[in-house]
């Protein structure tokens, strides 16, 4: 199973102010184990609907794409309200995908937000509600296509060795609020 799991990226997005409408940074560190291996990055659209296309292309394009055996996301949405189209990212990279977080998600508030005051809102919530809600494993709440509950709770106790949240996933954090900020603030 160790092999299974060794290559693996997670994705965070940069920080941004609430009243920013342009492109925000999307981070995503590659791991071999434990070790770092290399960075990829990106822009996606604040409330926009490109981060499964941008998630898609910066692994395509990269050294690092024969490699790879999961994809982790800190959640299911990046830059606000732009939410990755977890089933899309399965079946285009043939991989695993796992949605971490911390807690619980407020379904009924995102679904308001969405529906009330996103543009495409209707769309973005139907991608979240065919996911269904977020099961508890290792510590943390995830969603996940094409691996079983037993398997994403070996990775994530794997790849989480300084707190509940999966190293590839912490380390994208750091590096894209260390950017978007001047320096790493706030825990993923």
């Amino acid at each position: 199973m160790a092999k299974r799991w060794s290559h693996v990226v997670g994705f965070d997005d940069g920080a941004f102010e609430r009243k920013h409408r342009g492109d925000v940074l999307l981070v995503g560190a590659v791991f071999a184990g434990l070790r770092l291996e290399g960075v990829l990055s990106g822009k996606v659209r604040r409330d926009g609907r490109n981060a499964t296309d941008t998630i898609i292309s910066l692994i395509e394009r990269s050294r690092f794409v024969s490699h790879l055996h999961a994809v982790l996301l800190q959640g299911v949405a990046v830059a606000g309200f732009n939410v990755i189209d977890l089933n899309r990212l399965h079946q285009e990279l043939t991989l695993p995908v796992i949605a971490v977080a911390r807690k619980r998600p407020d379904y009924q508030a995102i679904k308001h937000a969405l529906l009330n005051k996103v543009p495409g809102g209707k769309r973005k919530w139907q991608l979240i509600d065919r996911l269904g809600p977020m099961e508890p494993v290792a510590g943390v709440y995830v969603q996940r296509i094409g691996v079983g509950l037993r398997d994403a709770e070996r990775l994530l106790t794997r790849c989480s060795v300084n707190g509940v949240l999966p190293e590839p996933i912490r380390v994208a954090h750091i590096i894209a609020s260390g950017i978007t900020l001047g320096e790493s603030r706030h825990r993923a």
